[in-house]
């Protein structure tokens, strides 16, 4: 019992002082837990919304708007934008690179292998994404607010594998996997649509030049040139070379993540041959322990690597970063009754708490009575109603498509031409707009959005526990 690992004692970690004990394990322990990163984010979360309603709540926006300009020689990298937006279009840049080298691996070893597996999921996300969004154009065609029909359409992983994770055994690991892949494809939708219709002022010289860079990752791994660094060079280009283009730089993660290999150079018996081999060796130097290091860590893939060392800096870092930045709403009786007057507000919740729970249940419904997917056996109609309302948890990738959809610049350039009363700029010392309303006499309207992001998430986490807490007596068979 003197010790639990092989090598524990070597670090601090698995000494046995009161720190060690009292404090390292457990946070370790609590950080390979799935809902690790949900608690993390709420924290965040809880932090911003503290902070911005403080009566230091100015020093909230100061920070985030602080200038971040980063030059390499007279090369401008990233200018004229703020702290805030630095977190949004580059830090989540690396964010939706994970997300890519999970679709990726879920595509080529995953749920999402084989088509008879992943249709239902598919078929859930597709209901997922078009019936909230048409739910929020009944609120908002032809409004101001039309432009944020994406907003609704989002799952958090995150959040919502964390929610279910919390019920344990009592959801069968197979319904699990349902809701990850739907919120994988869910994901896949989402990147399309902020490629499409969230990117602006696109510049095709800059387009070209990322196209050649893609171009020149795929040739050497198809020389399999394996040396990371190179790489990591090359994508920081893309991500630059993207951003300049006017397309959202957080694609050019998602892309990166769907081009990195996930099959692995070594196969397992090959690894087992080469251990055998350095156990079986009657001397055994330096050059020999590289040697078999190599060919061992290769029977993993590059992609399962990088997302296993990525995933703690994403879920930990900058997922509650993103959320400090952007989830800093001012609320008090005035603000609230004022958001619940806006269009866009009820928009989204009605579109992430209702229209996920339609669209979802409805679409896995009808595909499963046309024999176009298989649904697993232990899901019952009340499951798969709770695992749609979960899956109404749009928090992050909501409140990202919420800046794209309502940023000051683009949002007054967009409705330049609208009714008076429904721009309304107000200029502060700075000069930096300050309010947009939505002309239904609610408040600004990316703060209206935000509320109605993190009401329908609430509502969401609440609803969808309490009908699958409810699931104890359905069928547990997990086949």
């Amino acid at each position: 019992m003197a010790q639990q690992t092989n090598f524990g004692d070597l670090t601090f970690i698995g000494r046995e002082s009161r720190i060690a004990r009292w404090f390292a394990r457990p946070f370790k322990r609590f950080l390979a837990v799935e809902a690790a990163g949900g608690v993390l984010l709420l924290i965040a979360t809880a932090a911003a919304l503290i902070w911005v309603n403080s009566p230091w709540g100015d020093s909230y926006d100061d920070f985030w708007n602080t200038s971040v300009n980063l030059f390499v020689g007279d090369i401008e990298i990233f200018g004229g934008h703020s702290l805030a937006d630095f977190v949004n279009d580059a830090l989540m840049a690396l964010f939706f690179f994970v997300v890519g080298l999970e679709i990726k691996r879920e595509l080529v070893d995953g749920q999402l292998r084989n088509p008879r597996d992943a249709a239902l999921p598919a078929f859930a996300a597709i209901g997922g994404m078009v019936v909230p969004a048409a739910l929020y154009l009944v609120f908002n065609a032809g409004g101001p607010g039309q432009s944020g029909w994406g907003i609704p359409m989002a799952t958090d992983i995150a959040f919502a594998v964390g929610i279910v994770s919390l019920l344990g055994d009592r959801i069968p690991r197979r319904l699990k996997i349902f809701l990850l892949s739907l919120a994988i494809v869910d994901d896949i939708g989402a990147i399309i649509v902020i490629a499409l219709f969230y990117s602006s002022g696109i510049s095709f010289g800059w387009m070209a030049a990322t196209a050649i860079l893609i171009a020149l990752v795929l040739l050497l791994k198809q020389l399999r040139v394996w040396y990371i660094p190179i790489y990591v060079l090359i994508g920081a280009v893309i991500w630059w070379t993207t951003y300049r283009s006017g397309v959202h730089a957080t694609i050019a993660g998602v892309i990166l993540g769907l081009i990195t290999p996930a099959r692995p150079l070594q196969s397992e018996d090959d690894t087992r041959t080469i251990a055998r081999w350095l156990r079986d060796k009657p001397e055994v130097f330096p050059i020999d322990v590289r040697y078999a290091s190599f060919r061992i860590r290769e029977s993993v893939s590059v992609a399962e690597r990088l997302e296993t060392a990525l995933h703690p800096i994403t879920s930990f870092a900058v997922i509650p970063l993103f959320a400090l930045a952007n989830a800093g709403v001012r609320m008090n009786g005035d603000i609230i009754s004022a958001a619940l007057k806006s269009p866009v507000t009820w928009g989204i919740m009605v579109g992430l708490v209702v229209g996920k729970t339609v669209g979802v249940t409805v679409f896995s419904l009808v595909a499963a009575r046309l024999k176009l997917a298989k649904m697993p056996s232990a899901m019952s109609l009340r499951r798969l109603v709770g695992l749609a309302m979960i899956s109404g948890i749009g928090f992050t990738v909501s409140l990202f498509v919420s800046n794209l959809a309502f940023s000051a610049d683009d949002y007054a350039d967009d409705h330049s031409g609208d009714d008076e009363q429904a721009l309304v700029v107000d200029l502060s010392a700075d000069g930096v707009a300050a309010a947009e309303t939505d002309g239904s006499g609610g408040g600004p309207i990316e703060d209206n959005a935000k509320i109605g992001i993190l009401f329908a998430s609430i509502i969401a986490s609440i609803g969808g526990l309490l009908i699958l807490s409810g699931a104890d007596g359905d069928d547990d068979d997990d086949d």
